[in-house]
């Protein structure tokens, strides 16, 4: 081919068109995903503007080139024009401005947009990863969410339609690219092929969201984000490579933005000659020269027709297992009976598919977001507090019920029923202050790990797959089925436990509490035609919330001290009143009868009858018991009597004496005198009478020698 201004001027038409033709398939993209809500679109449309800079610079370069050649041929006419040539010809051609401009566009201009497409490219394909990122996890940074229009056909339409179109211009300018003056076209060839690789996977994307796989088309949007940061690393790196690539003279400089990957894409024939020649490398002969190799390629698309055929056959076939249970699936609507055990016919896919579900097969649903960390040896005191989760509410232990119950009315532990409170804000925060005391009273919190495990039901696939939809939620990585069930299950596990006291959730007897909510679970389910069967529920970990964990760690050792003090005060109790009225069982009847007589006696008075016939009832009651009371009693009543008797003697003794006494009262006296004196003087050792007529006086004086050694006659007492 003759390299003149023509063909530069070839190249800018093509350049040029190239560049509308890019333009127009990103805005197209670019509006209609906007205006239809399609986020695959929108990705797409991105990387195809991308390439507007590089259609725009190669038109530029391409119309210097043809400047340059203009130049450069009036430049040789005007020297056959004078004949011979002049010494100052090399200088006039180096001093050609159109030369010198094209030469500063290679060096400047193709670097610059290079570096600016890969910065677009990447900053573009960062972004769109960043936002689609979060709309796979929740909702976006501005609530937004993936989108797909509602029009799929026109949709499909538009992206086979622009990537036919893509694909055609690039290979035209993937031929023309194979002139060595039209080389550089082969970017733009790229940019263009590029477009048709994007418009595919988006529809790609769209027949499998029609078909009701809707992840499909969110990963390849994803990876299409992904391909775009990959394009701009490779762009950097050929500029990079560039720099230090020696240069001819003569030779085009290859621009950055020239991606060698989409440059074997709009050019195929080139990949397959790149094929042979590696087979032929391999093998160390021209093998693709062979009859066996050229009869492969000859058969290679009867080959893959063969292939398709017998894929679109087997498809047609589904084998169930002996666990499993199956049924045919049209438009999403269930067809035909379910099938198990046996082999399954049914129309090639994607007119029918197979909804295969193993229902032998034991599932674990784990009822919290968050599971609990926990060591080999799980110890309350070493857990670490953890934000995300969430605890379980139970009722308060049955402990603070016997604590309000002995306490009486004035504990602590006693529910506050919250009212509006007046007197201002010191008594507003003492009011929130007993109502938060009467709230902690009656409810706990507890952390706990469930998992349910269960299986759908031999009879129960239709219910199963009726229950709600297969949509798997990016959140929570489960099935709208899983997700429905689990919430099912943690409200009736918060039900439950919010009926059980916290001792007896944290130290349950058996597996009372697993199997109460295994029960509970299944006749929930069985109402709501869930078609599952609970198989069991397993606690793995189970402690108090937080920070207080430690605070439980002898909660049992407690329980039991306060257990054992109160049975030793019932011990105490039952022993005294044992003891006190013989019998423990007459206590609380002695008790109530004493506690009413206080009562009347309080309210009508000692002199009521009522009071004195209560009286009377206690005495009955403490006296016929065989206790200590009742024998302090009849010996009271016996020393009484004796007292009584006693003082009766001593006064018909002294009535006795009276006779005596009026006879001879003087000789009376006397006698009585001296008696005292006899009685009294008796164990006294020196004695003195003092005060007695000596001639009434008559002393008998006996001297006798002591005995040797102790004489216990001296000190014992002697009988009047």
């Amino acid at each position: 081919m003759r390299v003149d201004h023509v063909a530069y001027q070839k190249a800018s038409r093509v350049s040029v068109l190239g560049l509308l033709l890019q333009l127009a398939t990103g805005l197209l993209l670019l509006i209609y995903g906007r205006s239809a809500g399609d986020t695959t679109f929108q990705v797409a449309a991105c990387f195809a503007l991308s390439g507007v800079p590089v259609w725009a610079a190669l038109a530029i370069v391409f119309h210097q080139h043809r400047l340059e050649r203009l130049e450069t041929m009036e430049r040789e006419e005007l020297a056959a024009s004078r004949g011979d040539t002049t010494m100052f010809e090399r200088s006039a051609a180096e001093l050609d401005a159109a030369a010198r401009r094209l030469r500063l566009m290679h060096q400047w201009l193709m670097p610059i947009v290079s570096l600016g497409t890969a910065a677009m490219l990447a900053g573009l394909g960062v972004w769109n990863w960043t936002r689609l990122r979060a709309m796979q996890l929740d909702a976006g940074p501005d609530g937004e969410t993936f989108g797909v229009g509602a029009s799929l056909g026109w949709q499909l339409a538009v992206c086979l339609a622009i990537s036919l179109v893509a694909f055609i211009f690039a290979r035209f300018v993937a031929g023309m690219s194979r002139q060595p003056a039209w080389q550089n076209l082969r970017g733009g060839a790229g940019f263009m092929v590029g477009v048709a690789l994007f418009s595919l996977a988006s529809a790609v994307g769209i027949v499998f969201h029609v078909f009701q796989r809707p992840a499909v088309i969110e990963w390849v949007a994803l990876a299409l984000a992904g391909l775009e940061v990959a394009l701009a690393a490779e762009i950097l790196l050929n500029w990079i490579l560039n720099l230090y690539r020696p240069r001819r003279v003569g030779d085009t400089p290859r621009p950055a933005f020239d991606s060698r990957v989409l440059g074997l894409l709009a050019a195929p024939d080139s990949l397959v000659r790149g094929i042979n020649e590696a087979v032929n490398y391999q093998f160390g002969f021209d093998i693709a020269s062979s009859w066996g190799y050229r009869l492969l390629l000859r058969s290679v698309g009867g080959l893959a027709a063969l292939g398709v055929v017998t894929m679109v056959l087997l498809s047609c076939i589904v084998v169930v297992g002996p666990g499993q249970q199956a049924v045919r699936l049209r438009g999403g609507s269930i067809e035909g009976r379910v099938h198990q055990g046996e082999v399954m016919w049914k129309l090639p896919w994607p007119f029918e598919t197979a909804e295969v579900v193993d229902i032998a097969q034991v599932r674990s649903l784990p009822l919290q977001t968050v599971g609990m960390k926990v060591d080999r040896i799980n110890l309350w005191g070493d857990a670490k507090p953890d934000e995300d989760r969430r605890p379980y509410i139970v009722a308060a232990p049955r402990l603070a019920d016997e604590v309000r119950n002995d306490l009486g009315a004035g504990s602590e532990a006693r529910a506050v029923t919250p009212t509006a409170v007046p007197g201002g804000m010191a008594a507003a925060e003492t009011a929130l202050e007993e109502q938060l005391r009467g709230i902690s009273s009656r409810f706990a919190l507890v952390d706990a790990d469930l998992i349910l495990n269960w299986r759908v039901k031999p009879d129960g696939l239709l219910q199963w797959l009726n229950f709600a939809s297969d949509a798997r939620v990016r959140k929570a990585g489960m099935e709208t089925r899983e997700l429905v069930l689990r919430e099912i299950a943690r409200r009736e596990v918060s039900q439950f436990l919010s009926t059980q006291p916290l001792d007896q959730v944290l130290s349950p007897s058996g597996t009372q509490v697993a199997t109460s909510l295994r029960e509970r679970l299944q006749a929930n389910f069985d109402r709501q035609g869930v078609g599952v069967q609970v198989v069991s529920i397993q606690i793995p970990a189970l402690r108090p919330p937080g920070e207080a964990a430690p605070l439980y760690e002898e909660l049992s050792i407690d329980v039991q001290n306060a257990r054992k003090v109160k049975e030793e005060a019932q011990r105490v109790v039952g022993a005294s009143m044992a003891k006190l009225l013989g019998d423990a069982r007459l206590a609380e009847t002695v008790v109530g009868a004493i506690e009413q007589w206080r009562q009347l006696l309080r309210a009508k008075g000692e002199a009521d009858a009522e009071t004195r016939e209560a009286r009377q009832r206690v005495e009955q009651l403490l006296a016929a018991s065989r206790g200590m009371i009742a024998t302090q009693i009849k010996q009271a009543r016996a020393k009484r009597w004796a007292l009584h008797l006693e003082a009766r003697r001593t006064a018909s003794e002294v009535l006795g004496q009276a006779a005596a006494f009026h006879v001879a009262p003087e000789l009376f006296m006397q006698r009585r005198t001296m008696e005292t004196l006899s009685r009294t003087l008796g164990n006294v050792r020196q004695k003195y009478v003092l005060g007695v007529d000596a001639n009434k006086v008559h002393v008998d004086i006996q001297i006798q020698q002591p005995d040797a050694g102790l004489n216990l006659g001296d000190y014992l007492e002697k009988k009047e």
